[in-house]
């Protein structure tokens, strides 16, 4: 009866989905063109940006990588595309401002300014402040449960979802490091582990949450209620990652 309901109650869940759409800001037809011009260009305004110059075989004009500056001093830089957008955004948001207008989203972002090469430093500092917490709380179930409580003659614990908190705590510590780092440097590959992390989290967090309402013990049981939903978090990961990276249908998915 217990998988039943679970079941029932997904289905619920889901037909409540909003529809989500792209952020305002990359939408603006004068910031795609200040994108597109600058990748072309290589320069937004006055600025311009020695990376985004190409010869004529499609390499940088910096040389060979060994001729360029050191990673202690490069490890600031970012790719042409990173550049272009951060700096169009800084434009835009100007223009706005002079005429009144409030600001607007980019990419999914909030307008922000780079310290010292951190895209994002406050949500970096948040992340890291999430991520502490979860350790401590993480560490403090742990020491709990096999520390504080008695523990059954094969010195498993008495608490039977020991083990689904332990997956949760871990998922929650990788959700926030990768939060983290994508914050801090927002390219393809932090973009795609930070996402597939906080799906991970979400999907398992789902799961957590019908076992622990509606009581389920069996063993059975529980497989009946998580393996549809793995399936699912498992195959939208693979969407992500490999097809398209959708934010919007992300969080539609994930109740954002």
């Amino acid at each position: 009866m217990a998988p039943l309901r679970c079941i029932l109650f997904l289905a619920a869940l889901c037909s409540l989905i909003p529809a989500l759409h792209a952020s305002a800001g990359d939408a603006d037809l004068i910031y795609k063109s200040c994108v597109v011009q600058c990748e072309k260009s290589g320069c937004v305004g006055e600025k311009c940006f020695q990376h985004c110059k190409f010869s004529s075989d499609g390499k940088p004009i910096d040389g060979p990588w060994y001729m360029q500056e050191p990673l202690y001093l490069r490890w600031k830089q970012w790719d042409c595309r990173s550049d272009c957008r951060y700096h169009c955004m800084l434009a835009r948001e100007e223009e706005r401002e002079k005429l009144g207008d409030k600001p607007v989203k980019y990419h999914g972002k909030w307008p922000f300014q780079r310290v010292y090469g951190i895209q994002e430093p406050v949500a970096v500092a948040l992340s890291a402040l999430n991520l502490a917490m979860q350790f401590h709380g993480w560490i403090s179930f742990f020491i709990l449960v096999y520390y504080k409580l008695p523990l059954n003659p094969n010195k498993r614990t008495y608490y039977e979802y020991t083990g689904v908190w332990h997956i949760y705590g871990i998922l929650s510590m990788n959700s926030r490091f990768w939060s983290g780092v994508f914050h801090s440097r927002d390219v393809e590959l932090t973009e795609k582990l930070d996402i597939s992390s906080a799906v991970a989290l979400l999907g398992f967090s789902l799961i957590l949450a019908l076992l622990r309402s509606f009581n389920v013990r069996d063993e059975a049981a529980r497989v009946m209620v998580s393996a549809p939903l793995i399936a699912f978090v498992t195959t939208h990961i693979l969407y992500l990652n490999f097809y398209k990276l959708d934010y919007g249908n992300t969080f539609a998915k994930n109740l954002h």
